[in-house]
């Protein structure tokens, strides 16, 4: 864990007591700050009174001694309208900063220390979890002392105090950025954008502003980069390099640059500071299927570039990447029929790369749709044999397919699995895929997309256990 500094003594409320909360709360008490706590959440308070963090509702805080609120990034800082844990730390003129800040005061205590662990963030709409964790991957393979946390795996403060060549690898998401003003990143990484969260943004300029806010506070040693594929994200870019912020770096899987790393056909280029290189065929690494995955590939290629000097280790452990749960994972076959849990896809973009990735699709979708629905998914709707639509955006998506592929309200995810592997059975297809990629939020009828993405695997590994099994040669008819 963190150890923080300048807190001990002082007096800190922590509002919110999920992953993230819940470690910052156990940071500040064990850094000797007093620390005053709240989860509307009965369970969530129960655990961290287990972890020695009393709870008590934010009327009985003392605000007059409060130094800081440190808020959880699923609380409304700003959109659709600030929390009345907000408007009230604001009254009270109390700081409003999340736990990753508090990593960043840890970390860099002083603005002009000479020596400090690298730390390389992450961010963007689609790909952050994956290009983060490729990251790490081939730092750890490199030699390197490698922390991965934020947004995906470990709460940031729960991870180690640094040490000899220790770099910390942090996924940010949108909110994070929000409270984190003094996150001052080595190398700043943005996956791309679309659009997502806008009911916490606003618009999506706003979204896109919170993102490049974080890559304009990129240390001037340092580097940035960028997937330019989009427009807002190409947009961004160039402000960057108008505004002179550290060296930016475009990445495309789409055109061929004159400066920056990209894809042609799976193939990876360098032409970053070099005439163009070709490195290695990307459609080898068996666990990053797809374009979308280049793109993944590519932007850790860049970011990690300066601190692995050898391409062809860079290369090696990209194509060695054993991949993550929940993200175009497969989790198992009966016959002829694969299954495949892509839970992270809250967005239709996000499904889209699934969707792309294969043909015969008996597709489970739904739950608590974003902005814009699944109509951008159009160009992919012949690959869907059927859709099984499950939560509170079942119907809708259902207008949406009429006409273009057959569908059925199942209401639940256990329902949709079933039948989605009965009709996949029975087709002729030579592959059938039942896809569990759902273009929503999970919040209707899951806690996140890892619990929805859990459950999926789970019910398709009981599905299996239920298959009988064949005769023993030679057995007894």
């Amino acid at each position: 864990m963190i150890e923080l500094q300048g807190v001990s003594g002082k007096t800190v409320g922590v509002y919110g007591l999920a992953r993230s909360g819940l470690s910052a709360a156990r940071a500040l008490k064990l850094s000797g700050a007093k620390v005053f706590a709240w989860d509307d959440n009965e369970s969530s308070r129960l655990a961290a009174v287990k972890e020695g963090v009393p709870s008590e509702t934010a009327e009985r805080w003392p605000w007059r001694d409060l130094q800081s609120l440190i808020l959880s990034p699923g609380i409304p800082l700003t959109h659709p309208k600030p929390h009345a844990i907000v408007r009230q730390a604001k009254s009270a003129r109390v700081e409003i900063i999340g736990d990753m800040e508090l990593f960043a005061r840890a970390i860099r205590p002083e603005a002009s220390a000479t020596s400090r662990a690298p730390i390389i963030a992450i961010t963007g709409t689609n790909g952050k979890s994956t290009t983060t964790a490729l990251i790490g991957h081939i730092l750890q393979n490199a030699g390197f002392d490698v922390q991965v946390g934020g947004n995906i795996g470990k709460p940031v403060l729960d991870l180690a105090e640094p040490q000899a060549k220790t770099v910390y690898v942090l996924e940010v998401s949108s909110y994070q950025i929000d409270l984190s003003p003094g996150l001052v990143p080595d190398v700043a990484v943005l996956t791309n954008l679309s659009p997502d969260h806008l009911d916490r943004h606003g618009s999506m300029e706003h979204y896109a502003a919170v993102k490049e806010s974080l890559l304009k506070r990129t240390a001037a040693d340092g580097h940035v980069v960028v997937g330019v594929d989009d427009d807002y994200s190409a947009s961004i870019y160039t402000k960057l390099g108008a505004d002179r912020v550290a060296d930016a770096v475009p990445v495309s899987i789409r055109k061929v640059l004159g400066r920056g790393v990209f894809v042609l056909d799976g193939k990876l280029y360098d032409a970053w500071d070099q005439a163009s290189v070709q490195i290695g065929d990307l459609k080898t690494a068996a666990h990053l299927p797809g374009s979308h995955n280049w793109q993944n590939a590519a932007l850790a290629y860049a970011a990690v570039r300066r601190l692995v000097r050898d391409p062809r280790a860079i290369l090696n452990s990209i194509l060695r990447f054993p991949g993550l749960p929940h993200r175009i994972e497969d989790v198992g076959r009966i016959g002829k029929v694969r299954f495949i849990n892509d839970s992270k896809a809250t967005n239709a973009d996000a499904a889209a790369r699934a969707l792309a990735c294969y043909s015969d699709i008996f597709w489970i979708a739904g739950g608590k749709a974003k902005d814009g629905g699944i109509d951008d998914l159009a160009p992919y709707f012949p690959r869907i044999r059927k859709a099984y639509l499950i939560g509170e955006a079942a119907e809708a998506f259902a207008k949406t397919l009429a006409g273009k592929a057959a569908t059925v309200q199942s209401g639940t995810l256990d329902r949709a699995l079933r039948a989605a592997y009965d009709d996949a059975r029975a087709c002729p297809a030579a592959e059938p895929v039942v896809l569990l990629s759902p273009a929503c939020a999970s919040f209707d009828q899951f806690r996140d997309f890892e619990q929805r993405g859990d459950v999926f695997r789970e019910q398709v590994r009981a599905l299996i256990a239920s298959q009988p099994k064949p005769a023993r040669a030679g057995a007894a008819s």
